[in-house]
């Protein structure tokens, strides 16, 4: 019998996984059912099965537990910017879920995370194994460190870090950056992303893997091999997008959570081969969608 796939939160990372598991060699995967769990079931592409619900509501424990998925992908969002926000989109969606799973646990469950649970803020180098955030320093960040932990204490889990997701043909830096407003130079503020292509197909390459029975490392930073001050992208976007020195004010909002610099060894080690290794590689990408 093929294997059921639940993603939790079906969107836009869900179905770039999906074509990544259809566009990759026949394997373990091979056939298996596709299930996506969504308000708007509507919005799915063909590929899945939708599965009506909130996941942010209790009543979708009894729906996933009739499911008895073999792996789970969740993709959750905040419903709020302040700390209830991320409780409800989070650790209580996490709750619901693991309840829903509990009778009988997947083999593996994939969920999408943030950089933002590490607790460095001043520029430097983390990776999986540094500390992380907690309700006094980010109250907002520890309630996704509480869904992974909700999530890990019912099945094994890969918490999936990722930095900022973009690739849009159409983005808000994009759109910003075009507009002349740009951060400034000074003082240095890191940054770190990832391309919505390269997660996709980080999950894709995650999910073969833990279908043939490879243990999955418990985190990893999904993350390019760059981390770069955010006024070097900029600068570089401004001059692909042709804007002027003359057109370009140094009056973005100054990022306020702090910064870091995010290491993917781990990424790596795994086998996977990143698609855009640097901002160079995706903002091309990105702008080259929009011609």
């Amino acid at each position: 019998m093929s294997a059921t796939v639940l993603f939790v939160g079906a969107g836009d990372l869900a179905a770039r996984c999906a074509a990544a598991l259809s566009a990759g060699p026949a394997g373990p995967l091979a056939g298996a059912r596709l299930v996506g769990l969504r308000r708007d079931v509507d919005a799915l592409p063909p590929v899945f099965e939708g599965l009506a619900g909130d996941y942010a509501d209790p009543a979708v424990a009894p729906r996933v537990a009739a499911l008895a998925p073999d792996f789970v992908v969740t993709t959750f969002k905040p419903r709020g910017r302040d700390e209830a926000g991320y409780r409800r989109g989070f650790a209580d969606a996490a709750r619901y879920l693991a309840e829903g799973l509990a009778a009988r646990p997947p083999r593996q469950l994939l969920l999408v995370s943030s950089t933002r649970v590490y607790a460095e803020k001043n520029g430097g180098w983390v990776d999986e194994t540094s500390p992380l955030a907690t309700r006094d320093t980010d109250p907002a960040a520890a309630q996704i460190v509480a869904a992974e932990d909700t999530l890990a204490a019912v099945a094994p889990v890969a918490r999936l870090r990722c930095a900022g997701i973009y690739g849009g043909a159409d983005g808000f830096l994009q759109r910003r950056v075009a507009s002349g407003s740009l951060c400034p130079p000074t003082p240095v503020h890191y940054s770190n992303r990832i391309h919505r292509d390269d997660v996709g197909g980080f999950l894709a390459h995650l999910l073969a893997a833990a279908a043939g029975s490879s243990a999955l490392a418990p985190a990893c930073n999904v993350v390019d091999d760059l981390p770069v001050p955010q006024a070097t992208v900029e600068a570089w976007l401004a001059e692909q997008l042709g804007v002027p020195e003359s057109e370009r004010r140094y009056d973005a909002r100054a990022l306020s959570r702090g910064h870091k610099r995010i290491r993917n060894r781990r990424l790596h080690e795994s086998g996977y081969r990143l698609r855009y290794p640097d901002y160079r590689a995706g903002y091309a990408a990105a702008l080259a969608a929009e011609d």
